[in-house]
Parts: C-alpha cells; structure tokens; sequence
C-alpha cells in the first residue's frame, strides 16, 4: 500500500518554467472520464497543469479482445480515437480497460519521463504501473497502491456553484427543503424490476408530500425503460424538476440545491459524488443481481465516515465533513512525480 512522503504546500507549488502537462486518458464513457479529468482537475488546481483529454477507442473487431492480446493497440483503434503518440505528457492518467494496453506501455515508450497512473482495479499486477489509485472495495494490493474510499471525480463546491447558475431561475420557482433523487439502473451487480420501481415511487412520494419539500429527480440511461416510465409518471404530480436524459444536464445543480440527496446503489460514483457535497446521502436499495460484496464493503466505508445511511423512508439529518478523496489522491500523486522527477519538482 502507498505512503506517499508528507507534502506542504511549498512542495506542491514550486514555480516551473511551464505547466505540467497531464492527459487524462479513458473510453469517453461519462463515468470513466469524469473519474480521470476529476483528477487531472484537482491537481490543476494545485499547481499549473495543462490537460489534455484523450479517448481510446478502439475497432469491433478487438473491442472485447483481453489487454494480452491487444500486441499492436496503435493499429486497432477506431478512426474516432485518438492516437497516441510523442510527445508524451509528464503524467498519464487513464482507467478503463480499453487504456490498459497503452498505459502498461507507456513507462517505455516514454523512457520512463511518464508518470504513468492507472485508476480502479487494472486486473494487472499493479508494479506495472507507477501509481494505481484504486477504490478500498475492491481491495487491490501493491506498494504502490493508494486506496480510495469511492473513486475520483469533478465535485468542488466552486463547480456545484458554477454549474446552478443556468438552472438557477427554474429553481427559484419552487421552495425547499430540496430532495434530489439519482436513480441508476441495470448494472452486472443490480437491476431495477417494476415492483422495485413502484415501491421507489411511493416511499419517495411519502417522504417528499411530509416534508412539503421540492423533487428533483434524474434518471440514467442505464434505468430499464419500464421502471424509468413508472417512477416518472409516479412522481411527475410533485412540485419538482424530472429529467430523463434530453437536453442540458442539471445534474451539479441538482447536488447544489439539493439539502437531502437519494441514490440508488448500483452506482459508486454517484453515491461519492453526493458525499462530496456534505449532505445528507440516504442509499436507495435495488434488485442484486450476484452477490454484491464489494458494493457491500463500499456503502458499509462510507457509512462509517458519516455520509450515507441506508434509506429509511424518512429525510433524516446528519452532518459530516465532504468527502474529498480526490484532493487526497492528487497530492499523493504529486508527490510521488516530485519524489521521481526531482529535476522537475514542482
């Protein structure tokens, strides 16, 4: 298990003759991507950082081959990816499957100048790798491993405020307390059958018709049609703002406004990203689809820190200092590039 060297603030901002240039490297798929640029983000706001965004993608054809098979990546990208070639940034963060047969050769190809990070589990031995930052839950061993309670992400209290600003007239016409529900869907570890829809609607009608309080609700593309159309129809009569996928997303004006957060439990990320805001997070529960075991050992990790509850019908209230996994991970990994790029310490 990492331990990164104990970091002030000096050895975090040494001036430098120009910004570290950092790629934040995934499949695009919102999830994955936001986890890397979230990260790319927080450690721009630590010390001058150009970031770059790049997407691998690769062709049919060797979309599902294992990483140990993918000998030749460069050539099995789709048209739509972008290439990776020189010159190489100082760190590389990437997560996903797709990244893996880049990021296990990019140590060499850079000539070891390339911090190279991975993000979640690789499924690789992690000395492969100079940093894996991965989630406590799925227990992954290393000397270098820094483990995370959840997974990194774009939640600052600076981007919540920015983000309302757009929806904030829609807003002003309804009264709080404000409930935010964030309904996931189908997953290989849950689903959402009808009856689970159903009791969904009524327990968050209840809840919401007691406390006089404002709906906001989203639901995912991942929610199954049938329990999406349920709960939007249950639940359209309750003064609120419904969204189903079409149009600007008020996802960071939802947690912003929200001053009781619901979140069903398929989705890790949006269950840390409700508990970087500091407010109550009551976990919605789902139809298992296996057995659940690390979803199990994440929601039990941040119920012990003091920021979800499983749901219990009522909008009860607790305080905890925001989850900021995140800043943690980007001062570690800034620590460890001073520490292994002592020529460019910044």
């Amino acid at each position: 298990m990492l331990t990164p060297p104990v970091t002030t603030e000096e050895s975090l901002k040494i001036p430098s003759d120009r910004p570290l240039i950092v790629w934040a490297v995934s499949d695009g798929r919102a999830g994955i991507h936001n986890q890397v640029l979230g990260l790319a983000e927080a450690i721009a706001a630590l010390t001058p950082t150009q970031i770059v965004v790049r997407h691998i993608r690769y062709r049919r054809l060797f979309d599902r081959w294992p990483t140990a098979l993918r000998l030749w990546p460069d050539v099995m990208l789709k048209r739509d990816s972008d290439l990776i070639g020189p010159p190489y940034p100082d760190i590389w963060i990437a997560a996903g499957r797709a990244t893996l047969p880049h990021s296990l050769r990019m140590r060499r190809r850079s000539q070891g100048k390339t911090l190279v990070v991975q993000l979640q589990d690789p499924r690789v031995p992690s000395g492969r790798f100079d940093m894996v930052i991965a989630p406590k839950h799925d227990e992954v061993k290393g000397d270098n491993v820094l483990p995370i309670l959840g997974s990194t992400h774009r939640i600052t209290p600076e981007r919540l405020s920015r983000e309302a600003v757009p929806w904030a007239e829609s807003l002003s016409k309804f009264e709080g307390p404000f409930v935010a529900a964030l309904i996931g869907g189908r997953s290989k570890s849950h689903d959402m059958s009808l009856a689970r829809a159903e009791t969904l609607v009524q327990q968050i009608r209840a809840a919401v018709k007691g406390k006089k309080a404002t709906l906001l609700l989203s639901v995912s593309r991942r929610t199954p049609e049938a329990a999406r159309a349920i709960l939007t129809e249950g639940l359209k009569d309750l003064d609120g703002i419904i969204y189903e996928g079409k149009g600007d997303n008020p996802y960071f004006a939802f947690l912003n406004a929200a001053d009781h957060i619901l979140v069903t439990e398929d989705s890790v990320n949006m269950a840390t990203e409700a508990a970087a805001t500091g407010k109550p997070v009551h976990v919605l529960p789902m139809d298992a689809r296996g057995t659940g075991a690390k979803f199990g050992r994440f929601h039990q990790g941040l119920q012990e820190y003091g920021a979800a509850r499983p749901w219990s019908g009522e909008l009860r209230t607790w305080k905890y200092t925001p989850l900021n996994e995140t800043h943690r991970a980007a001062e570690a990994l800034l620590a460890l590039y001073n520490q292994t790029h002592p020529d460019e310490k910044r």
